[in-house]
């Protein structure tokens, strides 16, 4: 079955990060919808280690680049080279071209090169001066970044949040797998317990399954009606976009599909919204102030849409 195979990238990423299922579970859904990801966590919890596991499971290229202030736009995207025995200037391609690319500490860099990502992301695409690429599929963009009060960082800009499907956050972790993690830290460092479970071609297969899982039209009217809610939410002061509402329906389709269903039900795109619209929300200036979570913030507005009953699915 197909949900097997996506259930065994996910059970090659529990060999490398250690009691965090939900999690894990959630980069998966995130890959079959074709979104993007964004961690955010403290350093040394193991946000570099899930991207090497996620691309050695599917057997795709990889290519991780330290985010840095003097990081610019042509070390992700290319550069043009000038060519002796051409006479001719030659496009060395970047790392952006790599099929899982890692940006570690996204928000240690400018916005300017943080915003060369942003055609990659959203189109698959390259544009240089005089040239246009096409990036090789399946694609993905993961990030990580230190939280915000960290000395050092750069705030994400708007639009760049937009182009992530999620944000999620590994976390600490508990006592008896953190043992565990000490007495196989060079195993899962050489990453030698991870191997293919799929390739490219499978992985595109599967996300082909997942746009073919039906929506009811209650259901597309319940994910207008959470986006709407944002908006007008006493604590939020910039909603969600139009663009969210899209991956919020993606996300709830991936869900479906891993949880062995042809269609949608509502808890699908509860459970998909706080991972799917935290980081797309701006909060007001007095709910900061109080120390709002935006978590709370958004399960508050899930508490005054109307959950849909669909009899007939």
């Amino acid at each position: 079955m197909d949900q097997n195979k996506s259930k065994a990238i996910l059970e090659s990423l529990k060999l490398a990060i250690k009691g965090k299922d939900d999690v894990l579970e959630n980069v998966v859904i995130a890959l079959l919808a074709r979104g993007h990801l964004l961690i955010e966590d403290v350093p040394g919890v193991g946000k570099t280690t899930l991207v090497k596991a996620l691309a050695r499971s599917m057997d795709l290229s990889y290519k991780r680049v330290q985010f840095t202030p003097d990081l610019m736009p042509s070390d992700i995207i290319g550069i043009n080279v000038y060519d002796k025995p051409s006479g001719q200037f030659v496009f060395r391609k970047g790392p952006i071209f790599h099929q899982i690319f890692l940006a570690d500490e996204i928000n240690r860099t400018s916005p300017k090169t943080q915003s060369s990502l942003l055609q990659a992301m959203e189109e698959g695409e390259v544009t240089t001066e005089d040239e246009h690429y096409v990036l090789d599929k399946p694609f993905m963009v993961l990030a990580t970044q230190n939280p915000m009060e960290y000395q050092g960082t750069y705030p994400l800009p708007e639009a760049q949040l937009d182009r992530f499907l999620m944000r999620l956050s590994l976390g600490y972790p508990d006592k008896m797998n953190e043992i565990e993690i000490l007495k196989n830290h060079s195993a899962i460092k050489s990453m030698e317990l991870i191997k293919p479970v799929i390739d490219g071609l499978e992985l595109i297969k599967l996300q082909e399954k997942v746009d073919k899982v039906r929506v009811h039209e209650d259901i597309y009217k319940y994910i207008v009606n959470i986006a709407a809610a944002t908006r007008v939410y006493e604590d939020i002061r910039l909603g969600a976009s139009p663009r969210a509402s899209i991956d919020l329906l993606r996300a709830s389709k991936a869900k479906a599909f891993i949880s062995n269903r042809e269609y949608v039900i509502p808890d699908d795109v509860k459970s998909m919204s706080i991972p799917v619209l935290s980081h797309r929300i701006s909060i007001t200036g007095e709910a900061r102030i109080e120390r709002k979570k935006i978590e709370d913030i958004l399960r508050g507005v899930l508490n005054r849409v109307t959950v849909p009953v669909i009899s007939n699915e």
